[in-house]
């Protein structure tokens, strides 16, 4: 049995469709006790589960083999995940731990929310996989300007990024999740090639047929616009500082992984915005 934390997210949401489509048996760890109801009711299998409220940990790993570990982005990341590594020491369970790009290297605040967990997964006596996939390209689903006006704003970027698409990381997951081979390796997870926010406009351009256009904002005005939206101060301020990591160079890299793992080559941007014209056009 496997325990899906995250299991509400586009990545846990993808993994545990692609393991029920599979056979394999998975449990959903949701924190909302009524969505939790709602899948048991639906005849799925799902437990509640906070990272921040350890007593809740045990229960949930009764008759749990392995753990896909991914907890929410907060400040309190790093302590959650690592209730759960404590948890799961002391249960004698797998862990696949999906990170960040370049997580080891505590390159932006996001990074360094990984980096102990990783740290700590590795000299954990437990078998582990740690999965770091590059941007991905779902975070352009938010931008309904694309939309809207044509446009895209997010801070700015002159570097290419190597965009995956989550349900090619949920494709991996299920890969190391249910075959044997991955204890003590590290996958670094990207698309198939690497396009700079320029170039991604251009694809938008012609794939849905009308004009679209990068605006890189300064970053004092990509905060300001972001708060304005009701995002969390410290998500912000990461995501600012993510995009100075990366400006000038350091999330080009394109890895034949995704293929090497699943048998099939990761998504390409084109094809995710054919995929999603509903959203974008």
């Amino acid at each position: 049995m496997i325990l899906v934390t995250g299991a509400s997210g586009n990545v846990g949401t993808a993994l545990l469709a692609r393991l029920h489509a599979d056979g394999v048996a998975a449990r959903a760890a949701y924190r909302d006790p009524h969505t939790t109801a709602q899948v048991i009711e639906s005849g799925g299998q799902a437990v509640t589960l906070d990272l921040a409220m350890p007593d809740t940990i045990g229960p949930a790993l009764e008759g749990i083999e392995t753990v896909f570990l991914l907890g929410a982005t907060s400040p309190a990341q790093t302590t959650h995940e690592l209730n759960m590594l404590e948890a799961a020491c002391a249960a004698g369970v797998r862990v696949v731990k999906l990170s960040v790009w370049r997580a080891d290297e505590g390159l932006s605040p996001i990074a360094r929310l990984h980096q102990p967990v990783e740290q700590s997964l590795v000299t954990s006596g437990l078998p582990w996989t740690i999965l770091r996939p590059n941007f991905y390209l779902q975070n352009f689903l938010r931008q309904p300007s694309i939309r809207e006006a044509g446009e895209f704003s997010l801070p700015l970027i002159t570097a290419p990024i190597s965009f995956i698409d989550t349900g090619d990381i949920a494709r991996v997951a299920g890969r190391v999740l249910t075959t044997d081979g991955h204890d003590g390796c590290v996958y670094d997870l990207t698309g198939p090639k690497a396009l700079t926010y320029v170039e991604a406009a251009e694809v938008f351009s012609e794939v849905l047929g009308k004009p679209v256009r990068y605006v890189g904002l300064p970053d004092d005005v990509a905060r300001a616009a972001m708060l304005s939206r009701g995002m969390p101060e410290f998500y912000v301020d990461a995501l600012v500082e993510v995009a100075r990591a990366y400006r000038d160079g350091g999330a080009e890299t394109v890895t034949s992984t995704v293929a090497d793992l699943t048998g099939r080559a990761a998504l390409g941007f084109a094809e995710f915005v054919r995929r999603n014209r509903a959203a974008f056009a």
